[in-house]
């Protein structure tokens, strides 16, 4: 901007002006040819006019105008003398000479000086222009036909000033063919606007391409119509680059936050619902923000050659579709997805017809482009996301790439999905268990106040009975409960017996008797009636017929055991 208020200052010298607009109010038309490149330091500063030389520059035209003025009165009255015929005075006549001769002198003074301010002041445009970098160009409004360009011209686009001279419309040709039809356009508008800025892309000689911006004013006659445009024209491939780079790196930033956005959204709808199928659809769901397909599944393996779909879903949706079997199918009759399968990677093809074996992919023979990442969870391959387009050639590494970032928390969800179905069976079965459990308790329960009951009848029986009743551990003989009716036939208080065994009170005359019932219990049956001594506290030796029977007693086994008298027997026959 200040070299171009420069060139305008500079142009203002020679005192033709012309309307270029607000940076630059006054200019002034340049010839056609330049004088070669002058180095910028060769130029005179720009110094502000001091008030002195105003005021006497004021007075030199003052002058110049007051001469001329009193020769011409001179003049006339010489002029009109001789019409009369009157004879005018020697000095008048030299005095009307040398005023002639002063205005000559002067004129031609005046003359010179306006030619060498003149040349000084094309000297100085002329280094000016040559030395900016920007293109300071003019053209004819109505031809538009070039009248003068500088030699950055040259350095911008590779051609000579003087090829553009040769042939005035070669700069046409220097537009870029996308670019050309709009330019050339709005230079025309311009013409009748007398307004042109424009940003467009020049090929040069070498056939690189440039970008340059142009600015464009114009230039009025008397009647006020647009006679020529005067303007600069500035390459900006740099900045362009620059600002292209930065149109990309913000697009690719949004790109990555709007990823980054799907994958957390995607990520928090898979934790929301454990069910499988709603896992199934939320996982769908967010693929389609990520990657454009037609059909997506989930398949996974089910033992052996089979492969099931585990989740579905096609685009654009069908309204309400019909309810069917999720596809099935073998490896056996899929070659290429056991390949998949085995090889547990992630795949892309561009166009499925280069595919050898695409057509034994059952219910995938429509997709033109697909793709295939695995689904893994803690080191378990769970199967693979399969995504697929009707289009070839619609899936590019950066499609694959982001399958694999969605894949992560997807076979988190899906092995989440199926131990939570897992918990539901064992939640159930235990569920079940737990009904059985309380049923049990509540017999048990039952039965214990059933026992309660049958024990207090026991205990009534036991201790209200006429007949001797005890109660022995089965090991040791040891007493654990005697009737009124045992104390009194073997003289023992129950509180001598608790706690002390048979043999210790010696009750059994022969202990040899004790083990046969013993043995006779452990097969099974009871002891009925068998005639046995059994001694009192006393010492005395009593004839008894002795029952027994095994019980769980406290927890223990013991010998419920019944011994009454035999007074009607005598002693010899009993021997």
């Amino acid at each position: 901007m200040r070299e171009r208020r420069s060139i305008c200052r500079k142009l203002g010298q020679t005192g033709l002006w012309l309307e270029v607009g607000p940076q630059c109010p006054t200019a002034v038309f340049a010839p056609r040819t330049a004088p070669g490149g002058i180095a910028m330091e060769q130029l005179d500063p720009l110094r502000a006019e001091h008030p002195s030389r105003r005021v006497t520059e004021t007075r030199r035209w003052a002058f110049s105008i007051v001469l001329p003025a009193i020769a011409a009165v001179l003049l006339l009255i010489v002029v009109l003398a001789k019409i009369r015929g009157e004879e005018l005075p020697t000095v008048l006549m030299a005095a009307v000479a040398a005023g002639f001769v002063a205005v000559t002198l002067l004129g031609t003074r005046f003359l010179i000086r306006a030619l060498r301010e003149h040349r000084e002041s094309e000297a100085r445009f002329q280094q000016m222009a040559s030395n900016i970098r920007e293109i300071f160009w003019m053209i004819d409004a109505g031809t538009r036909h070039p009248l003068y360009v500088n030699e950055a011209y040259e350095t911008i686009t590779g051609r000579s000033c003087q090829s553009l001279f040769d042939n005035p419309t070669s700069y046409e040709e220097l537009i870029h063919p996308e670019d050309r039809a709009r330019v050339l356009a709005k230079l025309d508008e311009a013409t009748r606007t007398g307004q042109f800025k424009e940003r467009f892309r020049i090929v040069s000689t070498h056939g690189e391409e440039r970008w340059i911006t142009v600015h464009g004013f114009p230039v009025r006659d008397a009647a006020g119509k647009i006679w020529r445009l005067v303007g600069t024209a500035q390459e900006i491939t740099e900045q362009k680059k620059a600002e292209d780079q930065v149109i990309k790196n913000l697009t690719i930033a949004e790109a990555a936050r709007a990823e980054a956005e799907a994958l957390r959204k995607a990520t928090l709808a898979l934790t929301q619902d454990l069910h499988m199928d709603f896992v199934m659809d939320a996982l769908l769901r967010s693929l389609e923000e990520l990657i454009p397909y037609t059909c997506a599944r989930v398949l996974v393996p089910e033992g052996g050659p089979h492969v099931l779909a585990l989740g579905e879903r096609v685009c654009p949706e069908k309204p309400k579709p019909s309810p069917r079997a999720p596809l099935t199918f073998t490896t056996d009759e899929a070659p290429f997805m056991r390949s998949i399968l085995d090889d547990q990677k992630s795949v892309l093809i561009p166009d499925t017809k280069q595919e050898k074996d695409w057509r034994t992919f059952k219910g995938h023979s429509h997709l033109r482009s697909w793709l295939s990442v695995p689904l893994i969870a803690s080191d378990q391959y769970l199967g693979c996301l399969s995504v697929g387009h009707a289009d070839a050639h619609m899936y590019t590494q950066e499609h694959l790439r982001r399958a694999e970032l969605l894949a992560i928390p997807a076979a988190a969800a899906i092995q989440n999905a199926r131990l939570f179905s897992r918990a539901e069976i064992y939640a159930s079965e235990l569920e079940n268990r737990l009904d059985d459990l309380r049923m049990a308790e509540a017999a048990l329960v039952q039965a214990q106040g059933d026992r309660r009951i049958s024990d207090e009848k026991f205990q009534k029986v036991f201790r209200s009975s006429p007949i001797p009743f005890s109660i022995t551990t089965v090991a040791e003989g040891r007493f654990l409960d005697v009737n009124t009716a045992f104390e009194l036939r073997y003289g023992y208080s129950r509180k001598e017996v608790l706690g002390r065994t048979v043999h210790e009170l010696k009750m059994w005359e022969d202990p040899a008797d004790r083990v046969l019932m013993i043995q006779q219990l452990s097969r099974g049956g009871p002891i009925r009636n068998v005639i046995t001594h059994l001694r009192t506290k006393s010492g005395e030796i009593k004839l008894t017929a002795y029952s027994a029977d095994r019980i769980q007693f406290d927890g223990q086994s013991c010998i419920l055991a019944v011994s009454e008298d035999l007074p009607e027997y005598d002693k010899g026959k009993v021997n």
